[in-house]
Parts: structure tokens; C-alpha cells; sequence
């Protein structure tokens, strides 16, 4: 209604819009829920945008474009750290140029919920990230804590340990604390975990990929918090043909 973003009115990004959108479908989800009282259309809408039926590929594909754009693009601008400029403009704060960081986390469920096909269908995962990245990818194998952390460039050399416990969050904060920090991490999981309130510091955009049953992943995808940029669903057997 206010048209496209001006200097004004500059608006949100993609990653908060879409983060707005969710957490608004969820409001209106919850509604329909309880007091059912919500239109029709608006209840199909909120449902599309919670549980969209899009390939998991595509998904992925487009979070690792978006990543990796950010991490190959230019230099922007950032008031995080004074300009060297300073000095000669006393009156006024000046932006430094910075990069953005980069390039891919992936966050791999080792807990004892996770079945053996779940974890081949991780490492199937773990393999196309690295191939549609084209780079070293950083994989941390997490139950309750994480035991592996390492930057491959073959799936084939991914070390998968734990067995114990499942929280996702421990991957998440270690993921943060990479250097260079990621612009994108992937966390493949069954979804039985506590998730963080907020999204831990240090990372970029996050998405979780539930690998289960359709049964399952309706029994975990509404814990997924609203901080996640985006959330896929594949079956292991899916997961493995796709590989």
C-alpha cells in the first residue's frame, strides 16, 4: 500500500520480512485454533506460509545462493566500527566498509533420536551443501554438545559423533563462534530439541532441515522458533535418492 522502499520509508529486509510474515502467521494460526473465528482464506494463507509445500531443494537452493552471494559481494557500508576517516569529519559519524561474513555452517543432529537412515540422510545433505557452495563448509556434530568441528570439502570426511542427548542450541552458539562467522547455517536435525528463545549471537540466517516421516515433522515443526529464516521437511529415503 505505501509502495516500494524509499530513503523515507526504507522498510525491512528480506530476512525480517519473512521472519514478520511467520510470526504473524503463526498469531493467526493460533487464533483460528482457539477461537475460530478466523476467515477462511486468511487460516489457508497462515498454513501455507507455516507448512509450505515446496521442494527441500529449492529451499536450500536459495538460502545457499542468498549466503553465498553476500559472502562473494562487494564491501558495504557498517557503523559497527569507526571509518579511518574520522578524524577529518569531528562533527559527524562516519560508516566503515566491511565485508560480509561468511560462508556455510552446517549443524548435524548426532543424538539418539536420530536413527541411522536420519543420519544418512544428513550426510546426503551435508553433501549437497558442499557441492552447491563450491567451498570448505564448517560441520559441527551435535547431540548435547557438540563433538566434532571441522571444515571439509568432501561429505566423504565428515566424522559423525555423539549419541547422547539433543540440543540443537550448543550447535548453534559453537556455530556463532566460527571466525570466519557464516552467513548461512543449516541445522539437520529430527527435531526433538529445545531451541534457543533468540537466535545465538554471531550467526546469520539460520534454517533447519527436519528430516523425518510426515508424522513426525508435524510433531516437531511448530517448536521450530519464529528466528528461523526458513524450515524444509524431507524424508531420509528422499534425502538419499536426492544424493
Amino acid at each position: 500500500e505505501l509502495g516500494p522502499p524509499t530513503q523515507a520509508l526504507p522498510g525491512v529486509g528480506e530476512v525480517e520480512g519473512d521472519l514478520l510474515g511467520r510470526e504473524t502467521a503463526r498469531e493467526v494460526s493460533r487464533a483460528a485454533k482457539q477461537a475460530g473465528n478466523v476467515p477462511a482464506g486468511i487460516a489457508r494463507w497462515a498454513e501455507a506460509v507455516l507448512n509450505p509445500q515446496v521442494p527441500w531443494q529449492q529451499v536450500l537452493a536459495q538460502a545457499l545462493r542468498r549466503a553465498l552471494g553476500e559472502v562473494s559481494g562487494t564491501v558495504d557500508f557498517s557503523y559497527r566500527r569507526p571509518s579511518r576517516r574520522q578524524a577529518a569529519f569531528p562533527n559527524a559519524i562516519m560508516p566503515a566498509l566491511r565485508r560480509p561474513d561468511g560462508p556455510v555452517a552446517v549443524v548435524v543432529d548426532t543424538s539418539g533420536s536420530m536413527a541411522d537412515a536420519d543420519l544418512s540422510a544428513a550426510l546426503a545433505e551435508v553433501k549437497g551443501v558442499i557441492e552447491a557452495s563450491g567451498r570448505e563448509v564448517a560441520v559441527l556434530a551435535c547431540d548435547a554438545a557438540v563433538h566434532v568441528c571441522e571444515t571439509v570439502t568432501d561429505a566423504r570426511r565428515v566424522r559423525l559423533s555423539g549419541g547422547g542427548g539433543t540440543d540443537m542450541g550448543a550447535g548453534l552458539e559453537a556455530a556463532g563462534r566460527l571466525r570466519p562467522r557464516p552467513a548461512l547455517t543449516v541445522v539437520l536435525t529430527d527435531g526433538y530439541t529445545p531451541w534457543p528463545e533468540r537466535k545465538p549471537a554471531g550467526l546469520g540466517a539460520v534454517m533447519v532441515v527436519l528430516i523425518g516421516t510426515e508424522e513426525t515433522n508435524a510433531h516437531v515443526r511448530g517448536d521450530v522458533p519464529p528466528w528461523v529464516w526458513r524450515t524444509a521437511e524431507i524424508a531420509p529415503a528422499a534425502a538419499q535418492e536426492a544424493a
